[in-house]
């Protein structure tokens, strides 16, 4: 007798698809079978689905991927509970920017990881400890003590979590460097070296410069914060792109949003948006001190560039395509048949909202992208919605 059970798990009918890396933007229907994209077309039967969402209005792209979280919940001080922030920000892949060291990754692996339904992977901070004291009054720089850059144990944590690492991360500045800055980067790509991965660099304030970073940086290295305000900025006082961005560019190096408490002025990117010089990554920096503002989340910080000029295709493309190649990871970040069914449903919403930048400077938006689910390898994330407009 043949069977009469369905051949799909979902079917998602109707919505605008919108895959950079494939070059699609047009409405299709996806189909979705045990964790994979089974289909993708037009008029795909819906009595050949379990259950179907009607996306109609909908916009339907590959699961955001958030390069640049803090995601390490109740061992760090400015942890976020990973979960809640993917379901009010269609998030399906997040990745913990270097909470942790070589001395603590197997927490994160153990307590964060091993109980999420998310797609959860990490950066291993060069420091032994990770960031360890990080909070609105004080903060003691991780990367300031030369005895915790410690290149072998940082290549031992990667390699015994190879299946989640993504690369190395060191933050600089001197509140986190102090004058160790430069040393820590070497240490840093030293390791990443030794395990063929990243680096991505944290620029906080002076000493070391934008321009001294970005020299030592390799093809495939990412700076996070690019869009900081001054000091450090990546304009000069007339707003021109420094030079040391478009060499750096030039041979390689990828220039990521990580948004954050501090990190993000609109004075940056308006310029360097202007000029021509758009990020290759958005992410959010998610942590306790700024989920509830500048940053929020990954879409909230997407629709702020998109205010900025970066393009809605380009926006996803910046939270999608981009971070995954950043992270070696080619099946994540597309919607292919065979592929994981990693997908983000969105709308964009028409209503003014007020954006904030890290100065407290404000601009008035007229749109934002709002979550209306998610999937993460077919598994259902349902959203939450929350309201930004009274802000």
């Amino acid at each position: 007798m043949v069977s009469s059970k369905p051949k799909w798990d979902v079917l998602i009918a109707g919505g605008r698809v919108i895959d950079p890396k494939n070059a699609v933007d047009t409405q299709l229907d996806i189909a979705i079978s045990e964790g994979s994209i089974a289909s993708v077309g037009t008029g795909l039967s819906r009595s050949n689905a379990d259950s179907v969402i009607e996306a109609d209005g909908m916009l339907v792209v590959p699961g955001l991927i958030d390069l640049h979280t803090h995601i390490y919940h109740k061992a760090t001080a400015y942890g976020v509970d990973p979960e809640p922030i993917a379901r009010r920000s269609g998030v399906v892949t997040m990745v913990d920017a270097g909470s942790a060291g070589a001395g603590n990754f197997a927490g994160l692996r153990d307590f964060i990881f091993a109980r999420s339904p998310l797609r959860l992977l990490a950066y291993v901070n060069i420091s032994y400890p990770g960031i360890f004291a990080f909070d609105r009054d004080f903060v003691v720089g991780e990367a300031a003590v030369r005895e915790l850059l410690s290149v072998d144990h940082c290549v031992a944590a990667v390699q015994e979590n190879i299946d989640l690492v993504v690369g190395v991360k060191v933050r600089l500045g001197a509140n986190t460097s102090g004058d160790l800055g430069l040393l820590a980067l070497d240490r840093a790509i030293e390791a990443a070296e030794r395990v063929g991965l990243p680096v991505m660099a944290h620029i906080g304030k002076p000493p070391p410069t934008y321009a001294e970073i970005l020299a030592r940086l390799r093809p495939g290295d990412i700076l996070t914060h690019c869009f900081r305000p001054a000091p450090n900025a990546p304009v000069d006082t007339r707003g021109d792109v420094l030079p040391a961005l478009i060499e750096a560019r030039a041979r390689g190096v990828l220039f990521d949003i990580g948004h954050g408490m501090g990190a993000f002025g609109f004075k940056s990117a308006e310029s360097a948006i202007s000029h021509g010089f758009l990020p290759d990554i958005i992410s959010s920096d998610v942590h306790a001190l700024c989920v509830d503002g500048p940053a929020f989340d990954l879409l909230h910080t997407m629709s702020k560039l998109m205010h900025c000029g970066v393009a809605l295709a380009d926006a996803i493309a910046m939270a999608t395509h981009h971070p995954a190649t950043a992270m070696g990871r080619p099946d994540l970040g597309h919607i292919t048949i065979g592929g994981p069914a990693d997908l983000t449903l969105l709308k964009l919403v028409n209503v003014p909202l007020r954006f904030v930048d890290v100065l407290g400077q404000e601009r008035i938006g007229s749109s934002r992208l709002s979550p209306c689910g998610a999937f993460a390898a077919g598994q259902y994330i349902e959203s939450e919605i929350r309201d930004f407009e009274s802000l």
